[in-house]
């Protein structure tokens, strides 16, 4: 006989209650998929024609564990063996007998995602949102827009709470908006609960609490366990007050500008973001990161995004590491256009050690932030060389625009003219 638990049924509540925006976060295995599959399924039961999407990074995770364990746990187990439902594996969407419809989306097929997102929602679910960029989800976010009475249209999110500088925290902790860092206009709208393991102990195997969270490390054990937004990490070059101090609205005449190229080694659908970042050297000597435009696309699609910004802002050059093939890249910039001037560069060091002269800039006060820039600054307030997830393709990508702009180049020297 199935039954929610007390925790479970809070959180129901709050999943349907005024706020349109509602994260669940919390420990690993805490329920919070589950939770979110009842009210997704629920909304799609209750509004005959509606449409609902459930987003993660990678298509396969969305598939692998929505398409194929939590939804259909939920859906057998919650709603009983009277519910019509079936699972087109082909496109990725549940569609039951009222004609409503579940999609799984994956941010890193491109153009899947795309087709998808043409579609408008009633629900999106931004399932571990913590691996998601702010950019990506207020893209998806245009599509909130199914007219489906009685159905008010509502984002949910979970994650396992990352560090406080990601867009999450700032969103729905510290109430402001995570690009701007002004107060929200109306953070009634966003309503956040911890839910973690313990909640949820009768669902679990045993030994699991115990023995598999208790016996990780301080640190993981704080997100996976205890559900805890950490700190700044110990042994990083950067942190958020080092960032916050230097932050500017406005720029003045620049002497310089420097686009940089970390291109990832292929646009297959778990390939790393290729870092695209744009910086300055104003006529007082300080720098200025002017923008972040890093992306998860194919070398086309990023080659022609370089060229739109290496024109409008005027710049003098691209540089592209070439350590991983990269000196192909410029015979496609070539072939865009052919007055991009770009100057490639070799890693002969590893990010860490090339970071560290860049890092001593901002430790000065002499590198500035032009407004907020959410994704690069938490990757570069949690990269720790050997205990990083993924690439700080972002953080790879600045270190080379600033050291471009020095005029020095590890392993080569090149001068701005």
């Amino acid at each position: 006989m199935f039954a929610y638990t007390s925790t479970q049924k809070e959180a129901l509540r709050l999943l349907s209650g005024p706020a349109q925006h509602c994260m669940l976060y919390g420990g690993s295995r805490s329920g919070k998929s589950f939770v979110l599959c009842c009210a997704l399924a629920a909304r799609a039961l209750r509004a005959p024609g509606s449409r609902h999407a459930v987003i993660r990074r990678y298509c396969v995770s969305a598939r692998n564990t929505i398409g194929s364990d939590t939804m259909p746990k939920v859906l057998r187990s919650r709603f009983g063996s009277r519910l019509r439902w079936r699972f087109n594996r082909a496109e990725g969407f549940f569609r039951f007998g009222n004609d409503s419809e579940i999609w799984l989306i994956g941010l890193d097929d491109g153009d899947r995602a795309d087709k998808i997102l043409g579609k408008e929602f009633a629900t999106i679910y931004f399932n571990e949102c913590s691996e998601l960029d702010y950019s990506s989800v207020q893209t998806a976010l245009t599509r909130l827009a199914q007219n489906v009475p009685p159905l008010l249209n509502r984002a949910y999110y979970d994650c396992n709470p990352p560090g406080k500088t990601h867009w999450s925290y700032r969103l729905f902790v510290e109430k402001c908006d995570p690009v701007s860092r002004k107060k929200l206009p109306m953070p009634e709208n966003y309503a956040a609960m911890r839910i973690n393991p313990e909640a949820n102990r009768k669902n679990l195997p045993a030994g699991y609490i115990e023995q598999t969270l208790a016996g990780l490390p301080e640190r993981q054990r704080k997100r996976f366990l205890s559900g805890q937004w950490a700190d700044d990490l110990a042994g990083t070059l950067w942190n958020c007050s080092m960032i916050d101090s230097a932050r500017v609205t406005e720029i003045p005449e620049l002497a310089a500008t420097v686009i940089a190229v970390d291109p990832a080694v292929n646009s297959g659908k778990e390939c790393d973001m290729t870092g695209i970042v744009a910086a300055g050297r104003g006529m007082d000597g300080d720098f200025y990161i002017l923008e972040d435009k890093s992306m998860r696309a194919s070398p086309l699609i990023w080659v022609r995004q370089v060229i739109e910004m290496y024109h409008r802002l005027q710049a003098d050059c691209v540089t592209i590491e070439v350590n991983n093939g990269g000196e192909l890249f410029a015979a496609l910039f070539a072939g865009e256009d052919d007055s991009v001037k770009i100057v490639p560069v070799r890693a002969v060091k590893d990010k860490f050690s090339r970071a560290e002269p860049v890092a001593a800039f901002y430790e000065k006060g002499i590198i500035h932030h032009l407004g907020y820039l959410p994704e690069l600054e938490a990757e570069m307030c949690t990269y720790q060389p050997g205990n990083y997830h993924g690439s700080p393709d972002r953080m790879d990508a600045m270190v080379w625009a600033v050291t471009g702009l020095t005029g020095i180049v590890t392993g080569q020297r090149f001068i701005l003219s």
